[in-house]
């Protein structure tokens, strides 16, 4: 196949791979068999608890909830059988390059690990990146799509622009001490190959003052300082700090890399946040996907027409 040797290829993995965890939400514990693929498979959960094991696609129209977390199920029917937090994985896999994949989950919820991406990232790298014969199909947006919701203090939006590049830029404001002391806004480009070390290891957050409501609600019942930034009144009480000066700002680039990457391919788009969140995320892909003219599919036969980093991002051995 000389003649592709050139061309930015699909990517899966070169052996399976195993973890053990417990559910963020849940606190169920639960395992996860990371198989390779086949070219144009997508990435794949399938639940293999149930009596008769359902495979749910990951696609931006799967998403049934985003409270707290992004949720795909059978169909995108919120009663259908569902893979809940998905989006570190997702956003390991975004940041690998990887674009098939076979999820085999024992339970409901992905294992939380650190609370990061790094824990998937390593996972991931262990069984070994393989190169496919087929081309890498990239969404290229066309014209600037964004969604908005509320006003005043209350105000959020997201937006994707063009850009021949996959960049994101976000910005915070929970108008808390502790997170006020942090960075507020971080911008990060994806052709850098800085995913691994940049982003990869921010941690999910909350706050002890909401812990108690959300643990009534059965939410955040695997949480703990192993696998989150738990935040006090005042000050961050883990007693190891951040990992990152933005660390908070740097998480919900994670998220959205996540996120994002749950329309099925990488992205060449400028994306910009303020204080969005899964459920924004996925409105915006909605909006993208639901106007023709917005985006198109692209590939590179020849890499050295690809946006800088493109080609390199994240080795393949």
């Amino acid at each position: 196949m000389r003649e592709n040797a050139g061309m930015i290829r699909q990517r899966t993995l070169q052996s399976l791979t195993r973890a053990v965890g417990v559910g963020m939400h849940s606190g169920q514990k639960v395992e996860l068999t990371l198989r390779p693929a086949p070219p144009d498979t997508g990435i794949v959960f399938r639940r293999v608890d149930l009596a008769t094991p359902v495979e749910i696609p990951v696609r931006f129209d799967s998403v049934s909830d985003t409270r707290m977390a992004s949720t795909i199920s059978a169909g995108g029917d919120p009663g259908a059988p569902k893979v809940q937090t998905i989006e570190h994985l997702m956003s390991a896999c975004c940041g690998l390059g990887l674009d098939n994949l076979i999820v085999d989950i024992t339970a409901d919820e992905v294992p939380i690990l650190d609370g990061s991406a790094a824990s998937f990232v390593f996972l991931l790298q262990s069984a070994g990146i393989a190169l496919q014969e087929a081309p890498k199909r990239f969404l290229r947006v066309l014209k600037p799509v964004e969604v908005r919701q509320g006003d005043g203090d209350r105000l959020m939006w997201a937006r994707l622009e063009p850009h021949n590049g996959f960049t994101l830029s976000f910005e915070i404001d929970f108008d808390h001490p502790a997170v006020d002391a942090t960075g507020q806004r971080t911008t990060f480009d994806m052709g850098s190959g800085r995913y691994k070390r940049d982003i990869a290891r921010a941690r999910t957050f909350g706050f002890t003052k909401d812990l108690d409501a959300m643990r009534a609600r059965g939410l955040t019942l695997g949480g703990s300082m192993d696998n989150a930034i738990v935040v006090g009144e005042h000050r961050v009480l883990n007693a190891d700090g951040l990992r990152y000066d933005d660390e908070f700002t740097k998480h919900k680039i994670l998220d959205a890399i996540g996120d994002l990457y749950n329309v099925g391919h990488p992205m060449l788009a400028a994306y910009s946040a303020y204080k969005s969140g899964h459920a924004l995320n996925n409105l915006l892909l909605r909006k993208l996907l639901s106007d023709a003219s917005s985006h198109d599919f692209v590939t590179f036969e020849d890499e050295a027409q690809a946006p800088a980093g493109f080609a390199e991002l994240a080795p393949a051995w």
